[in-house]
This record gives C-alpha cells, structure tokens and sequence, in this order.
C-alpha cells in the first residue's frame, strides 16, 4: 500500500489541474451546445503569452497571470461574437469547423512565432515537495494546481449563481427564445460567456507551463484529457468536471504505477469507458 500513497496523492492534486483544463469546455457546452475543439490549443496560447511576458519583465510566472487571464477574455470574447456566433444555429457541422480551423491556425501561428522547441514557465515551485511520511511527500506545484482548480471552479459557480450576468447566461442557456423576450441579448451573452470560458483556459495555460514542458502542438494532448473530463464527470456540470478530473487523474498515475509509465493513458480511458457503458450522460450529467 505504500507504493501506492504517493500516486494516489498525485492523482488527487493533479486532478484539481485537470478540472481547471476542463472547465471552460464544459461551461460553454452547457451554455451554447459547443464542442470547442480549439480549447486545447487556446490554453497553449495563454502559455506562449505568460512566457512572453516572463521574458519582458522578468516576473514570476504566476504574476503573467495578471495579463493573461485579461487578454484570454478578450480572444474569447472576439472568437465567439466574430466567429462562431455568425455559424450557431446552422447545424452542428459549421461551428466544428470554425473551431477546428481555430486550432490549426493557432497550431501553426505558435510554431511560425515560437519555433517547435520545448518550453516551460519555469519556477523554483516545480522542485520543492513538503515531506510527509518517509514514503509520501506532497509536490509543491501539484498543490497549487490543486488549490487554483478548486478556487477557479468555485468562484465561477458563485458568478454563475449570484451576478446578474451569470443569471442572465443560465438563462441564455436555459431558453434563448424567453431570454430574447426578456431583453437579453444572447449573442453577446455567448461572446461574454466564451470570454469567460478562455478566461478559465488562460489559467490552465499558465498552470500547466509551470508543472509540464509544452510545445505549439501539444493543444490536442490538453483537448483530450478535457474531453475525458467532462465526459466522466457530466457536460455542462461544474461538480462532475471537478469530480472527472480527480477520476481521470488518479486512473492515470495507478494505472502508472501498476503497469508501467507506458498504460497512463490507457487506464485513464478504460475509467472513461467504464463510466461511458454504466452512465452514458457522465456522474454528474442530466439525463
């Protein structure tokens, strides 16, 4: 069981970083029906742009987060009211597209700007543990990751629940016909939900370039574990992302530890596709 402790742990921190990366997605799917295929590659972007910033001013990681959480608002904001609101309404296929176009072009401007070298934010956070048996130690990064899961999720519930702005998005989202009639405009709700949702992607940006290294193209990587997410926790549930996240994390590190680094992936798919044959609509998710 000792062997155990330590990946255990892991997982359950790491999943905070998980539900922060998911987060976004699953918001905008219970807003607008949107599968965002760009959303990896969006956080990758919200990296480059915290490194830049750490390269301009010389700063910790975690203070780029004063820039680009902001600016990610307002590429959510452009994408959704420029983009994606002209194609809603218009089957499901023309959004995807948009999206996906999205990603390729982001994919390719990243590499064009940044070069396909590794990267990292790099902080002294990355190396410090805090000791705890002879056998379990805690990582200092996944602690944070853990802490700024919990804390973004929540704080964006409490939006959603108790602003006048996050009324009027569930209500978008509840009956955009009753939404209309009520003076609500509900595209630029969705252009301020999007912002939002990129808002929650410019802090997994910034989190995961501090805990892993990244590449231009590693956006799709982050989409999957974000689809993973959402799926076993229930689209649209913020509880379910959190709870997904935790599922996904731990299935990973055991499957990790008992098979060898090679079945991370594999065992945290085999959760999901348990969860998919028991509860096809996902822990959280309304029938």
């Amino acid at each position: 069981m000792e062997s155990y402790a330590q990946p255990i742990l892991n997982g359950i921190l790491l999943g905070g970083l998980y539900a922060i990366i998911a987060i976004g997605m699953s918001t905008m799917f219970g807003i607008v029906r949107l599968v965002n295929l760009a959303h990896g590659d969006l956080m990758m972007l919200a990296s480059f742009l915290s490194l830049t910033v750490m390269a301009w001013f010389g700063v910790n990681p975690l203070w780029t987060l004063f820039l680009v959480v902001p600016a990610m608002y307002f590429v959510g904001f452009f994408i959704q009211g420029f983009l994606l609101n002209r194609v809603l309404g218009k089957a499901m296929e023309p959004p995807l597209l948009v999206a996906f176009g999205l990603s390729i072009i982001l994919q390719n401007l990243l590499l064009l700007i940044y070069t396909p070298d590794a990267r990292s934010l790099k902080t002294t956070l990355a190396v410090q543990t805090i000791p705890m048996t002879n056998y379990v130690s805690v990582p200092v990064m996944y602690l944070v990751d853990f802490a700024a899961g919990i804390a973004v999720i929540t704080v964006l519930y409490l939006f959603f629940q108790k602003t006048y702005m996050g009324r009027a998005i569930r209500a978008a989202s509840d009956d955009e016909v009753a939404a209309r009639l009520m003076g609500v405009n509900t595209k630029n709700i969705y252009a301020k939900a999007m912002g939002i949702a990129m808002m929650t992607a410019g802090f997994a940006g910034v989190l995961l370039g501090m805990t892993f290294t990244f590449y231009p193209h590693t956006g799709p990587q982050y989409l999957i574990i974000a689809f993973g997410v959402v799926v076993i926790g229930g689209l649209g549930s913020m509880k379910g992302t959190l709870a997904g996240g935790l599922i996904l994390a731990i299935a990973q590190l055991l499957g990790a530890q008992i098979f060898g680094p090679g079945f991370q992936l594999f065992c945290g798919y085999v959760v999901l596709l348990i969860v998919l044959a028991l509860r096809p609509q996902g822990i959280f998710g309304r029938v």
